[in-house]
């Protein structure tokens, strides 16, 4: 599970590095966002894998728009820090 607080400290850091508007526009959403890489259905996990659940965050948090400015920064920093707790990393060329 990955905590709120986490999450709202990290937009908070990458809005004052980059840019942007402070703030959360819906709580609800951002606690949806996060909830749902984790979601079951009759006690089988939706997203089995941690690349799907990653996808599932990423998507979510782009999505629901939680924030004020920065979703697609927060999305993606979280989809990555996800899967680096994971022990996978994105390599690019």
């Amino acid at each position: 599970m990955i905590k709120k607080e986490l999450v709202i400290t990290i937009h908070e850091l990458l809005i004052e590095k980059y840019g942007g508007i402070h703030g959360i526009r819906d709580v609800k959403s951002l606690e949806s966002a996060i909830a749902r890489p984790f979601m079951t259905f009759e006690k089988e996990n939706l997203y089995p894998t941690p690349i799907l659940q990653a996808s599932a965050l990423i998507e979510s948090l782009i999505n629901n728009h939680p924030f004020l400015d920065g979703n697609k920064r927060i999305g993606y920093v979280m989809m990555r820090f996800f899967l680096m707790q994971n022990r996978i990393d994105l390599k690019a060329t």
